[in-house]
């Protein structure tokens, strides 16, 4: 049975589709193996960055072996560009050699099996179920919580309660596409700092006590 905040979420998304018609991920990849280096790099790290590494990357390593065959030296000269290189070039290499030995080298799709390896938390994991896979999901990134948070929609500090409430509101055939339109606002107008809420279709439906008038 739909609540308020059901109809809201709603109306939330409907607008913001609107606003942001050709909305899609950031990070640019072809296969499911790329889009899981690309979202390793770019923990604490812009997508524009990570996406100018992974050009050049995505020509050398084209196979899970490839990653899980490399020097560790060299795959971190490869990413030294990226914030924390050592610690997430290590996570890729371990990442693949697990996913040759174990998965026949390719990336797996259920939540489950993709958090277990090195380095993939259940956002990470999301990201790749929902763009390389297809399967409906919600990964709560830093713009996802805080547009989530200000526009009452969410409560909860937690990012896996945010994904929890989201999904009990927000409909399954959208779950990817929120994230995006989330991300999208969150960058350009729901910002951390200076939020432009005067000039934000939302304003009106927005329950941050501290917006901007």
């Amino acid at each position: 049975m739909k609540t308020v905040k059901n109809t809201i979420a709603n109306k939330i998304v409907s607008l913001l589709e609107r606003e942001y018609p050709n909305v899609s991920l950031e990070l640019n990849f072809n296969n499911p193996l790329q889009l899981l280096v690309a979202t390793v790099l770019a923990a604490q790290c812009t997508d524009k960055r990570v996406n100018e590494v992974t050009r050049i990357l995505f020509k050398k390593y084209k196979k899970a072996d490839d990653y899980a065959c490399a020097k560790i030296d060299v795959l971190e000269k490869d990413v030294s560009s990226i914030s924390f290189f050592r610690n997430k070039a290590k996570n890729i290499k371990e990442c693949c050699k697990i996913i040759v030995r174990k998965y026949e080298s390719s990336v797996p799709s259920d939540i489950e099996t993709l958090t277990s390896l090195p380095g993939i938390g259940r956002k990470t994991a999301n990201i790749i179920l929902g763009n390389a896979f297809g399967q409906p999901a919600i990964a709560v990134d830093t713009h996802v919580q805080r547009v989530s948070n200000r526009l009452g929609l969410a409560t909860s500090k937690n990012t896996d309660n945010i994904e929890k409430e989201l999904c009990e509101i927000i409909p399954k055939n959208k779950w990817t596409k929120t994230c995006h339109l989330f991300q999208a606002h969150g960058r350009t107008v729901c910002t951390a700092k200076k939020p432009a809420c005067p000039d934000c279709i939302l304003f009106d439906l927005c329950r941050w006590g501290d917006k901007r008038v």
